[in-house]
């Protein structure tokens, strides 16, 4: 992708974002979304299939940054020194809801919040795998992988939508703390496939 594809890409992302601050999600259409950032229908389609692919490209962007097995500093937060276990990708994924609350949260907020977990679902079952705590062998031969990737993104899920109720408070650190004390007694840890 060149320059101006990029610039051309964001501008109907950032379009798409500022019509999310004013107005639900099912209300925006594609149409809305070209007005907005004043570009062709041809030239949206160039990029996205639709609406929902639009919002599904906006959080891979974020979780592939998560993700990543090197995870570049921002601009309000630090991960790149920190061990990249659960805990800190759960806390960071916190840190970038928080900070560009205005990128997801007509996403999340959507549908209660069903297409934000199917997009993270699909996400995490393609893209991570899980490690079983030493004391869960059994039980991970009992439970499918698949299974509990829905289980666990449906529970974080739910800790968005609690944490979203209470004005983002506690800190990411504190809630990604809650969600750790309740998973850990199964999971060891979340890794990208292939590490």
């Amino acid at each position: 992708m060149d320059r101006r594809q990029k610039k051309t890409r964001q501008a109907i992302i950032d379009a798409f974002v500022k019509l999310l601050t004013k107005t639900s999600y099912e209300k925006v259409s594609v149409k809305d979304i070209i007005d907005a950032a004043d570009v062709g229908r041809s030239t949206f389609y160039s990029h996205f299939e639709t609406k929902d692919d639009l919002a599904r490209q906006i959080c891979f962007e974020l979780f592939d940054h998560i993700f990543s097995p090197v995870v570049p500093p921002c601009s309000t937060h630090n991960f790149s020194d920190m061990p990249q276990n659960t805990e800190t990708r759960i806390t960071h994924i916190l840190y970038h809801l928080r900070d560009k609350r205005e990128y997801y949260l007509g996403i999340i907020n959507y549908d209660d919040g069903t297409l934000f977990l199917g997009f993270f679902r699909d996400y995490m079952l393609q893209n991570v795998s899980i490690k079983m705590s030493g004391s869960y062998d059994e039980y991970s031969q009992r439970v499918p992988e698949d299974f509990l990737i829905n289980s666990l993104t449906s529970s974080f899920v739910g800790m968005i939508r609690w944490w979203l109720k209470n004005k983002m408070n506690p800190d990411p650190e504190v809630v990604a703390g809650y969600y750790m004390a309740l998973i850990n007694p199964a999971i060891a840890e979340f890794q990208t496939k292939g590490e």
